[in-house]
């Protein structure tokens, strides 16, 4: 069994904060046009500075094609449901996420330090692994490729085929011979406006992928982890605190999907239930993004568990046999009291010791952390329920199951 450090280690080269969001060029422009300090400071003026740039101009572009409302065959762009969240709600999210996650990661590193989880001999490779990330986090060469695959696959591919609404005329584009005939707002829309928010979104996937990679080259480090500790995962649990900066994030992807189906089920015809795939394949998607990279941790932590049973159940073998004998085989000196002896308070705090090593988990994830989060993806979708009973049947229902 791996045991702690006997000494706490101060390490003055370690960075007081480690984020994946402080990097990158796009960061470096955010911050020379003054829309970003030097925490992520002024998320308001970058979210109106990016809806800007991508919602406004597609509504004054379709003004003044006469695209904006009405009625008819044509889908306006105040009644696309898709666009208007899209640059409204997730974008806005995308942004905010960023200051949550900083924030809520920032002292990640220092806490693996603090909690003697680094033995001294590891300490350069777990330095490796900072550096590692920092240096991808502000690669310029990864947000090239980044807007490469946002148009080269994003536009051209995800996008065209399965996103927009090809099946009937839109204030962006007409079908016309098996293509889209794009207007003046649709040019706007296709060439930046989506781009951008595409670019926001992988950047975000390549962030976690970072996140990712570095947890696993810590846990391929020999942790000092603890199986008596009290958080049930090794001295790992203020891990499972960073799953909640992601909620944010998982609203922007709820509200992604509520979008594209909210137009299908106006405009098409379709209902909430044509689309259940999509939500429970949604659902998975954020769940396996955000708590995979803890399973990185279980070999460890199912070794801590295998090695700490069988140590403190040889000592507790030993401790109880003791105790049988000292006090139920007439063992205990004369003139002993029973009553509030210290061996059966030692007893009882074995006995707790061997069950919290009994109930370790294999990664540090909590039911709240998956509640929370399943409820964050979902919540989007929910006002759509109303499109298939009306909210005083809806209400009905709501009452009828809990009176």
């Amino acid at each position: 069994m791996v045991v702690a450090s006997k000494h706490s280690m101060s390490h003055p080269d370690l960075p007081q904060d480690f984020s994946l969001v402080l990097g990158g060029p796009l960061f470096q422009l955010l911050r020379r046009t003054h829309l970003a300090g030097n925490s992520l400071e002024l998320v308001r003026q970058r979210v109106l500075v990016f809806i800007a740039i991508t919602w406004l101009p597609l509504l004054l572009l379709s003004v003044i094609e006469g695209h904006a409302i009405g009625r008819g065959p044509l889908v306006p762009f105040l009644g696309d449901v898709e666009a208007n969240l899209r640059f409204l709600i997730a974008l806005p999210l995308l942004i905010v996420s960023e200051l949550v996650v900083h924030r809520r990661m920032r002292l990640v590193v220092t806490q693996f330090i603090e909690r003697n989880l680094i033995p001294e001999a590891a300490v350069p490779r777990f330095d490796a692994a900072i550096a590692s990330a920092v240096r991808l986090r502000n690669s310029v060469v990864a947000e090239i490729v980044l807007i490469a695959l946002v148009y080269g696959v994003g536009i051209s591919v995800l996008w065209r085929n399965y996103i927009a609404v090809a099946a009937m005329p839109t204030w962006y584009a007409v079908p016309s011979g098996g293509e889209l005939s794009f207007s003046l707002a649709g040019r706007w829309y296709v060439g930046l406006s989506v781009p951008i928010f595409q670019f926001l979104l992988v950047r975000w996937y390549f962030r976690i992928f970072i996140w990712a990679r570095f947890l696993w080259q810590v846990a391929r480090i020999d942790l000092s982890l603890i199986p008596t500790h009290p958080d049930r995962v090794g001295g790992l649990g203020f891990l499972s605190n960073i799953v909640y900066a992601f909620t944010p994030l998982a609203v922007a992807h709820g509200v992604m999907l509520a979008g594209p189906v909210a137009n299908h089920i106006f405009y098409l015809g379709q209902r909430l239930t044509d689309f259940r795939i999509e939500i429970a394949g949604l659902v998975l998607f954020l769940m396996c993004l955000v708590f995979v990279p803890f399973v990185v941790f279980s070999p460890q932590l199912a070794l801590v568990k295998r090695t700490g049973l069988r140590e403190y159940g040889r000592l507790a073998e030993r401790y109880v046999r003791e105790f049988d004998a000292k006090w139920l085989r007439e063992g205990a000196p004369d003139g002993e009291p029973l009553l509030g002896s210290a061996d059966i308070q030692s007893l009882a705090d074995l006995a707790n010791s061997f069950e919290v090593v009994k109930s370790m988990q294999l990664a540090p994830i909590t039911r709240d952390a998956l509640v929370r989060l399943f409820g964050a993806t979902i919540a989007p979708l929910l006002p759509l329920i109303l499109t298939m009973m009306s909210l005083q049947d809806l209400l009905k229902r709501l009452f009828g199951m809990i009176l």
